[in-house]
């Protein structure tokens, strides 16, 4: 194959390497794709370069043409990256339409011709800064990609513990209901043991006795029967003795009652009864408390009915903790209706109680005001007593409570608090409630030495009605 110069690999349409060449009639070559746009422009089809007419409208590839083309494009691509690989001119300016750096040959052409331009000393910090800000924004976004991993993984592994928390109480909880079931049946065995031996040792009584009086009804029978037999004389003789055996006296049999075991007393309505003794063992309160909603400093205790400020737990940071306050939320929201519930505040020094809505801030520090979603009381350093409204309203109080009962009228926008020792209110929110709410519980923090007084939400009174 005879070798071909460079100069001769440029198309004569495009300026540029050939890319797939066929050869016209005339003898000149032309980009297929360069020739075919310029027959349809023209309007009809005849060579580029000398205006020869073709008679073909598919000429051949030029197949010796195109592997020089091919290995000349390859020769420049090893080529220093620094020069362009059209016209092996070194790369002075960028091309900001296309985006990509050119040679001045580039820069006249009719394809970078009306783009704008500028020399590959500026463009260069200017993209460089543009990358950059990109880079810091995906590396931001990195960090916090690792972050949540990490995050999640510890939510992973928290999940597990707290199943498997969850399922050493509910263990513990049903071993009790067990141990009440099983000491319950203990004891009605040992009551029907306890009658059967009774009952078995009377009736055992009136058998050694009815058989002491068989023993002798048949004696008298029998020496009367010989008798009987007797010669006449010898009767006559033994008459009066005879008779008065006869006539002795033995009672009939008793009708003994109340003898056998009384089964309605052990087994009518026996699940109903030991069910209601039950009641004595269940506590119900009206609201309980969300652990995962709780700051890592709180522990929970009486089925998520009290919360005391401890030491610190490892827990994730899930969306729903109030990581901002020491606090807690109820398990239940409410979107309607009237509730109500009594929390044990004992002695403790610092406590807040009342309802906050869903959307509160529980990330960073707030302020406890209706504005921000809380409509709560408490009390600070143990002798002032204030409701978090904006400003703070100091409450005047008779008696110091230790139970207080906060009253949600949800559509009429009321949250009471009472004072439960003598049922006098202490203060009263009138709001508008555009979303659920929940109870809030906020236990003082402890003071050094000693343990902090915790908040309990206080039993309801169970009452069975049967109808």
């Amino acid at each position: 194959m005879a070798s071909v110069s460079d100069e001769h690999l440029l198309c004569p349409v495009c300026r540029e390497v050939f890319s797939l060449p066929v050869l016209l009639k005339c003898g000149h070559n032309s980009c297929k794709v360069c020739l075919q746009q310029f027959w349809l422009e023209k309007g009809c089809r005849e060579c580029p370069v000398c205006c020869t007419p073709s008679a073909s409208d598919r000429p051949p590839i030029n197949l010796q043409l195109k592997i020089a083309a091919d290995s000349f494009q390859e020769r420049r691509t090893c080529q220093s990256p620094d020069f362009c690989t059209r016209h092996n001119e070194k790369l002075k300016v960028f091309c900001h339409n296309d985006e990509e750096p050119i040679c001045v040959v580039c820069q006249t052409s009719k394809l970078h011709k009306i783009h704008n331009i500028s020399p590959v000393e500026e463009a260069a910090p200017e993209k460089k800064k543009e990358i950059s800000i990109k880079l810091e924004s995906l590396q931001d976004h990195l960090k916090t990609l690792n972050k949540t991993m990490e995050q999640w993984d510890e939510t992973k592994h928290f999940i597990k513990t707290q199943a498997n928390y969850n399922e050493k109480v509910i263990k513990e909880e049903f071993q009790k209901l067990h141990q009440f079931l099983w000491e319950e049946e203990k004891t009605r065995l040992t009551k029907l043991k306890h009658e059967e031996e009774l009952k078995t040792q009377v009736m055992q009584t009136k058998l050694n006795c009815i058989k002491e009086q068989i023993k002798k009804l048949s004696s008298i029978i029998s020496d009367t029967e010989v008798a009987i037999r007797a010669r006449d004389v010898l009767f006559l003789k033994d008459y009066k003795q005879t008779k008065f055996r006869t006539q002795h006296n033995i009672p009939q049999p008793e009708c003994i009652r109340d003898i056998l075991i009384d089964t309605a007393k052990h087994l009518g309505s026996l699940k109903y009864d030991v069910w209601k003794k039950m009641v004595e063992l269940v506590k119900c309160a009206p609201v309980t408390m969300d652990p995962n909603t709780a700051q890592c400093n709180l522990r929970f205790y009486e089925e998520l009915t009290r919360v005391q400020y401890s030491s610190k737990l490892l827990l994730p940071d899930n969306p729903e903790r109030c990581s901002s306050r020491i606090s807690v939320l109820g398990a239940t929201g409410f979107t309607s209706g009237k509730h109500s519930w009594t929390v044990h505040v004992g002695y403790g020094s610092d406590w807040c109680i009342g309802v906050a809505q869903e959307s509160i801030n529980r990330k960073s520090v707030i302020f406890l005001k209706p504005s921000e979603g809380f409509w709560i009381i408490g009390l600070c350093n143990g002798d002032t007593y204030w409701a978090q409204t904006y400003p703070r309203t100091k409450l005047v109080v008779k008696n110091k409570p230790h139970r207080i009962t906060v009253e949600l009228d949800y559509d009429k926008g009321k949250v009471v608090f009472i004072n439960t020792a003598d049922s006098t209110p202490m203060h009263t929110f009138k709001d508008k409630f555009t979303e659920r709410v929940f109870p809030y519980f906020a236990p003082g923090i402890s003071e050094k030495g000693k343990s902090s007084c915790p908040l309990t939400i206080c039993p309801m009174t169970i009452a069975i009605d049967v109808q």
